[in-house]
């Protein structure tokens, strides 16, 4: 009978990538993990890896074998959020990824649950790409984006304002706009997408559309580093919410024509893998970034 520990093991050296990365990974020697991989082909009767100095390869029959202990996992993991969920404790450590904008306001919620919640352990990856939350093992994604359909859960928790700002001495210098015509004589802060620069931006005031035609000598793809120039007085700034809200709340960043609605920005969602058995965790972690999160944009 298979050792259902050996295809544990089998799993977490390829998911890791070799032997050394997954014995580090688990809290074990090399020598170990060799001994029982060897172990389990012995009783396949089969060989599940082909080993080089660079890399493993999967045998045909070795991918076959993964496929279904990646099945057993999932089926361990079930077990695991069962008894977390019949134990009513939030607890354990929660995977979360967010995109670059959202760290300064996704940080301190996480430190406020850790507070309600001593029990829980954060491991934050910031990044921009878009990963796949099974094959890295993600609880919960933070995701500013109009979402395809996939298999995965998304929660939204915000549509996210735009909103029109500038640092106080900017506006010292230049002035006030008091229309959106006014801001064709000022420096205005451009975002470039795929190549694109928005040059047009539409206010809406009393049920009419006002286009303001705007240039400027500063342009990103990056809101982040608009941010960075709206702060140190280069222009005008039209931007989602999220990404300034603190600047605003501190009085780096003010609000310009704030008499006049500027169209939504990109929705804010919580994503995480539709399994059977939510953990009590992720669920309670999702409930709480709806309520905390995003509840002053």
């Amino acid at each position: 009978m298979l050792n259902p520990q050996h295809l544990a093991i089998f799993s977490a050296i390829i998911r890791a990538g070799s032997i050394s990365k997954a014995a580090t990974q688990l809290g074990c020697g090399k020598s170990l993990l060799s001994r029982q991989l060897a172990k389990l082909e012995q009783d396949l009767g089969a060989r599940l890896i082909q080993r080089s100095t660079r890399k493993l390869t999967l045998t045909e029959i070795g991918e076959q074998v993964l496929h279904e202990a990646q099945r057993i996992d999932a089926a361990l993991a079930n077990i695991e959020q069962m008894a977390g969920q019949h134990q009513q404790e939030v607890k354990g450590r929660l995977r979360v990824t967010c995109p670059m904008p959202a760290v300064g306001r996704l940080v301190p919620v996480m430190m406020e649950f850790c507070q309600r919640y001593p029990q829980i352990d954060f491991v934050l990856q910031v990044e921009d790409r878009l990963i796949d939350l099974i094959a890295e093992q993600i609880d919960v994604a933070i995701r500013v984006a109009h979402l395809d359909d996939s298999n995965l859960i998304a929660r939204k928790l915000v549509e996210s304002q735009r909103v029109l700002c500038a640092a106080p001495a900017y506006l010292q210098d230049a002035g006030i706009p008091v229309k959106p015509e006014d801001l064709a004589t000022h420096s205005c802060l451009l975002y470039v997408n795929a190549g694109r620069v928005n040059e047009e931006w539409r206010l809406l005031k009393d049920g009419q559309y006002h286009v303001a035609r705007v240039s400027g000598r500063f342009q990103s793809n990056n809101g982040l580093a608009l941010v960075a120039a709206a702060c140190s007085g280069a222009g005008i700034l039209l931007i989602d919410k999220l990404l300034v809200v603190r600047h605003m709340q501190s009085g780096d960043l003010l609000p310009v024509l704030a008499d006049y609605q500027l169209p939504v920005g990109s929705p804010v969602y919580a994503v995480y893998p539709a399994r059977d058995w939510l953990a009590l965790k992720t669920a309670t972690f999702v409930a709480f970034l709806q309520e905390r999160l995003f509840s002053n944009i």
